[in-house]
């Protein structure tokens, strides 16, 4: 799969969902590796979830992980407890934000 592939399905299934009670700002970096890699973001912003194909330097915190396990991780398929746990997903950052963004998945799916 390719970066402009796995970018496109991550905002097929992210971009616009709004979120019910959730008022903070996250913004989390997915450094995708191996296949298909690069760099996006996924963000909520003002009750609304966005992915944009760009860097965001100012994020609260950094995935490194598969193009295809994103894609698991963000259509349910992939806790990202276990993710991590098994080191299919690293993190960078604040796990805290990590574990928020598991909350904001859960309003998705």
């Amino acid at each position: 799969m390719t970066y402009q592939q796995i970018v496109a399905e991550v905002k097929n299934i992210c971009d616009g969902k709004k979120l019910v009670d959730y008022k903070n700002h996250l913004a989390v970096e997915v450094a995708i590796t191996g296949e298909g890699e690069g760099v996006f973001y996924v963000e909520a912003k003002d009750g609304v979830l966005h992915a944009e194909p760009y860097n965001y330097n100012d994020r609260d915190v950094r995935f490194n992980i598969s193009g295809d396990n994103f894609l698991k991780l963000v259509s349910g398929k992939l806790d990202p407890v276990w993710a991590f746990t098994t080191g299919k997903l690293k993190i960078d950052g604040s796990v805290e934000k990590a574990l928020e963004f598991k909350k904001i998945l859960d309003m998705i799916l």
